[in-house]
């Protein structure tokens, strides 16, 4: 299933295996606290991100650059 993520005044494609709404609220918060308090290279693939892929529990953060692409824990 495909849906969109308004994030930093950008429209975000999001792909999910199953229909959860939670998992797209749990990476709206966690994206705009990772932003402020993450590390540097997450802080980067954020600022970059044209797309993510959720399985299960896990978001796949694609970014600009293949290199910054990175996964994380939405639980």
């Amino acid at each position: 299933m495909k849906t969109t993520l308004t994030f930093q005044e950008k429209t975000i494609p999001v792909y999910l295996t199953d229909t959860n709404k939670q998992a797209i609220e749990k990476l709206s918060t966690i994206l705009n606290r990772k932003l402020t308090t993450g590390k540097n290279a997450l802080k980067t693939c954020i600022k970059s991100l044209i797309s993510v892929e959720i399985i299960g529990s896990e978001a796949t953060l694609h970014s600009f650059f293949e290199r910054d692409t990175l996964t994380i824990s939405l639980y």
